[in-house]
Order: structure tokens, then sequence, then C-alpha cells
């Protein structure tokens, strides 16, 4: 039986949970200053840049939900010159990781400034920042990354501590009379399997508006799927450290099996070796 302490613990974290809600978030002046002030400087210094995260989500939907950050997509290529503007501007920054994260502080609040996914797998390039939508962002003038590229940057992001399948649930009820779905199947490429997961998904949450994404949609991805469970490809590689590392650690460290984030973030570090570089002191 588990113990009342657990019940607990778990009821506390329930509630420390964000529920999404048309409420904007409480932002602190400080943080309304800071995100502000990053915009200006990219706006400021030509970087090609588009927001995602929250803001994009209320964009498409009208759901707001409490944030921490605010996030930039940006081309890889384009990442030095905006951590140069930054910098001279006075924020602090920090690479997470140089595959796809750098962040911008000041005080105790940051913006991301994100070129892809953490596996390397999608990454952002410059049709994303042509195909944004004009938008005001606390009084700033910028761009809102579009619907289909919001959904394919959320896709992968299915780890046992977040899951943002419920953003591309969604984003797809508030775009499904207009979303560009040959541009969200080339997106996602080879790894459609999740675009067609993400779909039944949808499906079972909003049974009653499955039919609304196209039906040659459907066929396209259930023809492929079908395809492959009657002619498996026998040598493909394991793919499950491409959806969470540690839920799939044991597979590749004591099983054996293909490591394949280690394979794209390697292709990723030859294609953009100049850019893994911490940012001067």
């Amino acid at each position: 039986m588990p113990s009342g302490n657990s019940e607990s613990q778990d009821k506390e974290a329930t509630r420390k949970l964000p529920a999404s809600r048309s409420v904007p978030p409480a932002f602190t002046p400080e943080q309304k200053k800071l995100y502000r002030d990053v915009l200006v400087v990219m706006n400021d210094c030509h970087v090609p840049y588009v927001v995602s995260g929250a803001f994009a989500l209320h964009e498409h939907t009208g759901i707001w939900r409490d944030t921490k950050d605010l996030d930039l997509f940006l081309c890889a290529l384009e990442m030095p010159n905006a951590l140069r503007c930054l910098e001279t501007s006075g924020f602090k920054l920090e690479i997470k990781d140089p595959i796809w994260l750098a962040k911008a502080w000041r005080d105790d609040y940051f913006v991301d400034l994100i070129t892809g996914m953490s596996n390397a797998v999608i990454r952002v390039d410059q049709s994303w920042i042509d195909r944004a939508l004009p938008a005001q962002v606390l009084g700033v003038s910028t761009k809102i990354l579009n619907a289909e590229e919001f959904i394919a940057s959320k896709i992968f992001v299915t780890r046992r501590e977040r899951f943002d399948g419920a953003d591309v649930a969604h984003v797809i009820y508030a775009t499904r009379d207009f979303l560009d779905w040959p541009r969200l199947i080339a997106l996602v490429g080879e790894h459609w399997e999740m675009l067609l997961w993400s779909l039944i998904f949808f499906r079972y949450v909003y049974r009653g508006h499955a039919n609304e994404v196209p039906r040659a949609v459907w066929h396209e991805l259930m023809t492929r799927f079908e395809y492959d469970l009657a002619d498996p490809k026998l040598d493909a590689p394991f793919r499950g450290s491409l959806i969470d590392e540690n839920m799939f650690a044991i597979d590749v460290k004591e099983w054996g099996l293909e490591n394949e984030i280690e394979r794209y973030r390697s292709q990723h570090r030859r294609e953009h070796s100049h850019l893994h570089q911490e940012p001067a002191a």
C-alpha cells in the first residue's frame, strides 16, 4: 500500500502543474522588460528569428500558460551574431548545448535561443523565418512561428518529465481548417510516424473532429504504416534515444542497440563545428 506521505506528495506535485487557460500570465515588470529588451536587440541587429513557446501557442490557440522564459527560434548560422549582439547589450550568456540551445540572462529571468530540437532531428532553417506570422509580443513588433513549424518542433517532446502532446493537439484543433499538411509532412520527413502518432492522439482527444483532418493525410500516413508493417525493415536502427535518452538508456548502454541521437548530434557537430564555441568571457 502506498504511504499517506506519498499520496500527499503526488497531490502536491499535481497542484504545481500548470493548467491551460485563457488568462495571461502575471509577468513581473522585470520579466517583461527583459523580454522586450531582447526582442528590440534582435530587431536592431537584424537577426532573423521567430518567437515560439508560450507566445506562439497563444497566438494560434488563445491558450495561455505560465512561462519562465521567452523562446526564440533562429538558424544555427545566426547564433554567433545573436550572441554577440546580446552580449554587447549587457546580457549574460550561456551555451547550454551547442547542438540547439543558448540562454540570455538578466537577474533571475532568461530567454532561450533555439536552433532546433535537442535530438538534432528537427532543425530551424530560413524557411521557418520566412513563413512566420507578423505579431506584437509585449508591445514589440516581431514574428510568431507558424503552426506547421510549431507542431514539428513539438512532436519529439514526449519525455516522461515533459510531454507536449496537448500543445500539438490544441494547435491542430485550432488551425485544422487551414493547416498546410504537405508542409507539415515535409517537415517531419522520415520521422512521419511521430506525426501519425500525434494525429492518433488528436483523434482520441477530439474524436468528433478527426474527419476535419483531410482524408488524404490519413490515407498517406496509414498507407506508409501498412506498407512498413507488411515489409518490415529488419536492418532499421533502434530510435528510442530520439524520444528519451534516459528512459531508453538501457537499450543503448546494456542491450547494445543503436544510439541514434548521437548519430544525429554528431552529424550536426560536423556540419556546424565552427558554431560549437562558448561566447567570449
